[in-house]
């Protein structure tokens, strides 16, 4: 497994702070949100002090029932490339159908005829791409009722049959914990944490019960304590903090990966 660290997203709004932080070990990008023939001056830089970047998808829509768009997965492998990227990460859900935008991550129904086709969309995207692929499990609002095996079932199933790595949103199980009433813990004991690529962590807000997912808050702290229950299971290779607007000062964000270490050695 490749040891990554502890990192950040790298997002345009914050690429000099970024640059500044020290004990940034590696970056994630939108992989959406970069050209691999015009890549920002910062990622230059950062590569070229030795800084892995990671290409990290949002819109391939991996858990729908199409098949991978080729175009979307011949973007990834560029970004991979012209990064030299050790990975490429995508979500485990589907953001379209009939050729409708869901403009959201949504979750796939876990079911086994879906689990069939899942596989293979999953198999294609291995084949498009240079460098190993994580899948990362999803925030929802909302669960399908036909549903027939866990979110941690699903994915073990998924890792079994294909290799994919896993990211391991911590944040994202707390959301569902909040919103699902989902046991954040007992799916740490369902995931196959052997096969863990790296891990998210991201702060969100409560609001009539429901939990958003928004990555523009300090990292709660009960989505520390998962990060900890996660690392007296094992050791992650590495942990990023996902910050997407209403960036704190760079004092802030460099105080949050203090408390991602803080948390890692806690586990």
């Amino acid at each position: 497994m490749i040891e990554l660290g502890v990192g950040i997203g790298w997002r345009a709004e914050i690429d000099l702070t970024v640059e500044r932080m020290d004990g940034v070990d590696f970056v994630e990008v939108i992989a959406e949100n970069v050209r691999p023939e015009r890549l920002p001056e910062s990622l230059r830089v950062l590569r070229g002090r030795g800084v892995p970047v990671v290409p990290h998808g949002v819109g391939l829509g991996i858990g729908g029932a199409d098949r991978p768009d080729p175009g979307r997965l011949a973007h990834l492998a560029a970004c991979a490339e012209a990064l030299q990227a050790p990975l490429v990460s995508e979500h485990l859900a589907f953001v379209r159908a009939g050729g409708v935008e869901a403009g959201h991550l949504l979750p796939v129904p876990r079911t086994r005829k879906a689990l069939d086709v899942i596989t293979e969309n999953v198999k294609r995207a291995q084949d498009a791409l240079p460098v190993p692929l994580a899948l990362e499990n999803v925030a929802a609002i909302f669960g399908w009722p036909e549903d027939e095996l866990t979110d941690g079932e699903f994915l073990r199933e998924l890792v079994d049959r294909t290799g994919v790595l896993l990211l391991v949103d911590v944040a994202n199980l707390y959301t569902n914990q909040v919103n699902l009433g989902l046991s954040a813990v007992a799916a740490l004991d369902e995931l196959p944490l052997s096969e863990l690529a790296y891990v998210h962590v991201a702060g969100g807000y409560e609001s009539h019960g429901i939990w958003h997912d928004t990555h523009t808050t300090s990292v709660p702290a009960e989505v520390l304590d998962i990060l900890s229950e996660l690392c007296a299971r094992v050791t992650p290779p590495g942990v990023l903090l996902e910050w997407d607007d209403e960036y704190p000062s760079d004092a802030a964000l460099t105080g949050e990966l203090d408390r991602v270490r803080t948390a890692m050695k806690a586990g």
